[in-house]
């Protein structure tokens, strides 16, 4: 089941920080703890599990940090929702629910499909749509404005 949970607004807000303000740069996670506002105790795990499943790229070193490992468009929401899923397994299993005919043929299914609807939207939502609507809110990046070249 996705949920809407911290760790989950941590990891989509840590993947867009990277990828609207890093450019080509690796991008501290401290500086994207400071920028979103979110503790880095919370923040170093969720990033350790977006690298172990491929979304980001950790690079060592005095300089190093975290980039992007694909291209913004190729990053989906619902991946992001997943791997934190994944995380939080272990501590969001839900107690079996109790059975009755409404439950198990009109409430289960209900629950079932919105989960569907629900992961379709966020599969739908890439890393690059949420860029670009950060660029159209006018939120400056410093990464955006090396990469401008005016002819």
């Amino acid at each position: 089941m996705v949920r809407v949970s911290r760790k989950l607004r941590f990891a989509i807000d840590a993947v867009v920080d990277i990828a609207y303000y890093g450019g080509t740069k690796p991008v501290q996670s401290r500086e994207i703890a400071s920028r979103q506002g979110i503790p880095h105790r919370y923040l170093e795990l969720v990033m350790q599990r977006l690298v172990h499943n491929g979304i980001l790229r950790g690079v060592r070193g005095p300089r190093g940090g975290y980039l992007l490992a694909r291209e913004r468009r190729r990053i989906t929401i619902g991946e992001i929702a997943r791997t934190v899923s994944q995380l939080e397994g272990a501590e969001n299993e839900d107690e079996p629910a109790p059975h009755s005919p409404l439950g198990d043929k009109v409430l289960k299914p209900f629950w079932d499909d919105l989960q569907r609807d629900v992961v379709a939207r966020l599969d739908s939502v890439t890393i690059e749509e949420l860029c670009r609507r950060a660029q159209e809110s006018g939120v400056e990046s410093e990464a955006r404005a090396r990469f401008d070249f005016a002819i």
